[in-house]
């Protein structure tokens, strides 16, 4: 795979391994069989507990069973998993960045103890519900909310986008506490079979296919004061969850980047036309040199995200830029390499097409590409542009 600079000549045994184990893992149990599940709309389920067993759900945390692995290996891990389809990332980012971290970072010893074990050996699954149907950009604006009853909660709203909730075992939900001065939001731990609890699944979509996508309704839910997370309130809450998936992100699209990049390569030197292979023409030559310049760009970015990260001095606004950068960068180069395939590349057999796909989803969702302008934007002015 492309690595034009030799950064990999940097990474440690560790490192080296964590990557290795991936493309092994997606090259032998998930790529073979990912087309098809794109077409069919499903996930390979079957393989939760096997991505457990090989440590991919928030291996970059400390305890409860979490090996606490540099974060430039967490990133190899995101970036070898969408190589091979946004939809895998996905699920594996969703399950330790917007699940078990909030736990980690926010929870009680007893929700420790109760979930890091289970969701990070996939014996259970976790969805992250902040979306609302009317407030997508706006989370702040939600109108899911909580109110004390005699021995905990009781939740009503909806949520939508919900990665993994038709399948979730619990879901961290993100509402505004009405029996608190100034209504703040909290994070509620909530199994998915408490009556009132639904999560359809939503279907019909035209990206992002190879990755389960639903809904959570609430109605009058109740959920003990044990299920609230105690250590955090406000946005902070689900803002800072958000910063882990998105850093995840920054690493993940740099692997469907890479993938569309070596397809594409692969296909110029093997396809014939006018007496030889379409890479002598300078025209090919030309997208391929453009393509891996503007992945190693991408590549330099996430490195350098993952040293701050290491020492603590990584703003969400760094992360905004390369979640900003990496994605456009893919969704673009994906598209280059569609077209250097011809009409072959509008096929199943290859996959450009279906990264290209997907990478309209990861454009919008974690904070569509205009949102991380604007914080961007803020940052350097001092201004917000949003209110």
């Amino acid at each position: 795979m492309l690595d034009y600079v030799d950064l990999e000549a940097d990474l440690d045994p560790e490192e080296q391994l964590i990557r290795e184990t991936a493309q092994e893992f997606v090259d032998e149990r998930v790529r073979p069989n990912i087309a098809e599940h794109y077409e069919e709309g499903t996930f390979p389920t079957e393989l939760i507990p096997e991505m457990g067993e090989m440590g991919f759900y928030a291996p970059n945390l400390e305890g409860y069973g979490s090996p606490n692995v540099s974060e430039t290996a967490y990133g190899l891990l995101m970036q070898e998993l969408e190589a091979c389809d946004s939809g895998l990332r996905s699920m594996a980012s969703v399950q330790g960045a917007l699940v078990m971290y909030p736990i980690h970072a926010y929870g009680s010893e007893e929700q420790k103890e109760e979930w890091l074990p289970k969701l990070g050996a996939g014996e259970a699954v976790g969805c992250f519900g902040l979306t609302e149907p009317e407030h997508g950009s706006n989370p702040t604006a939600m109108e899911t909310y909580a109110e004390r009853d005699a021995d905990g909660y009781v939740l009503n709203g909806s949520k939508t986008w919900i990665t993994n909730s038709p399948i979730a075992d619990v879901a961290i939900v993100w509402a505004r506490d009405r029996s608190a001065a100034d209504n703040p939001v909290r994070g509620f731990l909530v199994e998915t079979d408490r009556d009132g609890v639904s999560t359809n699944k939503i279907t019909e979509k035209l990206s992002l296919r190879a990755s389960i996508t639903g809904e959570i309704g609430l109605n009058d839910v109740h959920v003990p004061e044990e299920n609230v997370l105690p250590g955090v309130e406000g946005m902070k809450g689900p803002l800072s969850c958000l910063s882990q998936a998105r850093y995840g992100i920054a690493w993940g699209v740099i692997g469907a980047a890479r993938d569309c990049f070596e397809t594409a390569r692969q296909y110029a030197k093997d396809r014939e036309q006018f007496g030889g292979p379409i890479g002598r023409f300078q025209l090919q030559q030309q997208k391929l040199a453009e393509m891996a310049t503007q992945i190693t760009l991408a590549q330099l970015l996430a490195h350098r995200l993952a040293d701050l990260k290491e020492r603590g001095d990584l703003q969400p606004q760094h992360i905004s830029m390369a979640k900003r950068n990496n994605v456009r960068m893919a969704r673009e180069q994906s598209k280059v390499a569609r077209e250097m395939l011809g009409g072959n590349g509008i096929t199943s057999d290859y996959s450009p097409m279906r990264h290209m796909a997907n990478l309209e989803t990861v454009y919008t969702y974690e904070g569509t590409h205009d949102i991380h302008t604007l914080i961007i934007g803020e940052h350097l002015t001092g201004i917000p542009a949003y209110e």
